[in-house]
């Protein structure tokens, strides 16, 4: 076997064989195929696509190298979500706690971002003296106690997945949705879940531009777990606009706080809801998917979502007081306003744009080794559909450094898109698959 051989007949679009793509990826393991050749391969694969049985062969081989998270020891039904990731998207931080609210066992292993947006961990990690890197040991004990642990999934667990994420990351091969489902599913299958609930964005804001990608991935994933006997429901949600109004770490934080209390935006409070609801059901605490709903309603209304997420906070060793009292939180010392160049409706907030803009002044990192500004981000003042009159603010950057400070405002003055006639009504969640 020429390993130049499969890369150029996958390029071509051609099927390998299971035991091909498994030869590879066992050669590489050994270090007997060079990154470089590996990285033509992941790009073949993002152009050219894989069938269900590569991605199977893909996600075993994954898992053979995996050491699972042994969970047995916690009774339950094991549920968690996952999101691809986009721009203002803090819904693990509200649905959860409503789930584990509910009596949903939720072992969240996220992720710390890179790029635009930051992380679940990014975002967690801004409330002061929050941990997580729990052991093992103090995860099953903390649901056990808890029912909702927040932690950094270790590398280790599946390092097959590790190796090829960080080539994929250098090699602008992330989006590739067969990659995609089979290191996600991966890490579910290794961490002993019953089932799992996805958030796939799509648009301008999220992983993927196209819906029609979307659908594949989640298709995917919900084919995969089936074939391990595990559940899998997918929401393939809009992301051409950031999500609520925050957009930064600690901001999204606080609103994700004020979320919990009812007070937080539309968009937000109802996704987050849709996937509490969710977990719920997947959770086999209700009987039906409308019996879910009226669950999750009911946890948020009598603030049972908002006391599980102080008790967590307050178990991962921070202070569960700042879901009150903001001031605890990083504050930035500065703030810009962008303002509306003249009178009409908001017919695109382009999220990419507001995410860069973000990023620019702080709240994300492109490098693994980069530390993120907890305290600084945007905050929307208007959302899609709204009216607005000359002059009005559009949006805040809140700032601790002036360095780029006038780029990121001419980002974010360009996300805007101001026209006479209102834009036409979109729906939030476009796809239930699973």
């Amino acid at each position: 076997m020429r390993i130049v051989d499969l890369i150029q007949r996958k390029r071509d679009g051609e099927e390998l064989a299971p035991e091909e793509l498994t030869a590879l990826l066992e050669a590489y393991s050994r270090n007997e195929v060079p990154d470089y050749q590996m990285a033509a391969f992941l790009m073949a694969v993002y152009f050219s696509g894989m069938s269900d049985a590569e991605v199977t062969a893909l996600t075993n081989h994954l898992l053979q190298t995996a050491v699972p998270l042994d969970l047995s020891a916690v009774p339950g039904v094991k549920v968690d979500m996952y999101s691809t990731g986009g721009v203002g998207d803090k819904t693990a931080m509200i649905a959860a706690p409503l789930a584990a609210s509910a009596g949903v066992v939720v072992p969240m292993l996220a992720e710390r971002a890179l790029g635009a947006v930051g992380g679940t961990l990014d975002k967690l990690e801004s409330i002061p003296g929050f941990r997580t890197d729990l052991s093992t040991d103090e995860l099953r004990t903390q649901l056990n106690q808890v029912g909702l642990a927040y932690s950094a999934g270790s590398p280790d667990m599946v390092p097959a997945d590790a190796r090829l994420r960080v080539l994929r990351e250098n090699t602008a091969t992330v989006e590739s949705v067969p990659l995609m489902a089979a290191s996600v599913m991966a890490k579910k299958l290794a961490t002993a879940l019953d089932a799992s609930v996805v958030d796939i964005k799509v648009g301008s804001g999220g992983g993927l531009r196209r819906q029609v990608k979307a659908r594949r991935l989640a298709q995917m994933m919900v084919a995969i777990a089936r074939r391990s006997d595990k559940r899998v429901q997918a929401l393939i949600t809009d992301m051409n606009q950031p999500l609520g109004y925050a957009i930064g770490n600690a901001l999204e934080v606080m609103e994700a706080s004020q979320t919990l209390q009812n007070v937080g935006p539309t968009d937000l409070t109802a996704l987050s809801l849709e996937l509490a609801a969710r977990m719920i059901f997947l959770g086999e605490v209700t009987a039906t998917i409308g019996e879910a709903r009226e669950m999750a309603q009911a946890k948020l209304l009598d603030g049972s979502g908002y006391q599980k997420f102080k008790e967590v906070i307050e178990a991962q060793g921070g202070n569960p007081q700042v879901l009150d009292r903001f001031d605890l939180l990083p504050n930035a010392m500065g703030a810009r306003e962008i303002l509306s160049p003249r009178t009409g409706f908001v017919t695109g907030i382009d999220a990419h744009d507001i995410g860069v803009a973000a990023g620019m002044i702080g709240a994300s990192r492109e490098s693994r080794d980069e530390t993120i500004d907890p305290a600084v981000g945007v905050i929307l003042e208007v959302k899609v559909g709204q009216k607005v009159d000359e002059g009005a603010v559009l949006c805040r950057l809140y700032y601790t450094s002036e360095e780029r400070l006038d780029e990121a405002a001419e980002q974010v003055e360009d996300a805007f898109r101001i026209s006479n006639q209102p834009p036409d009504e979109t729906n939030l969640i476009l796809e239930v698959v699973g």
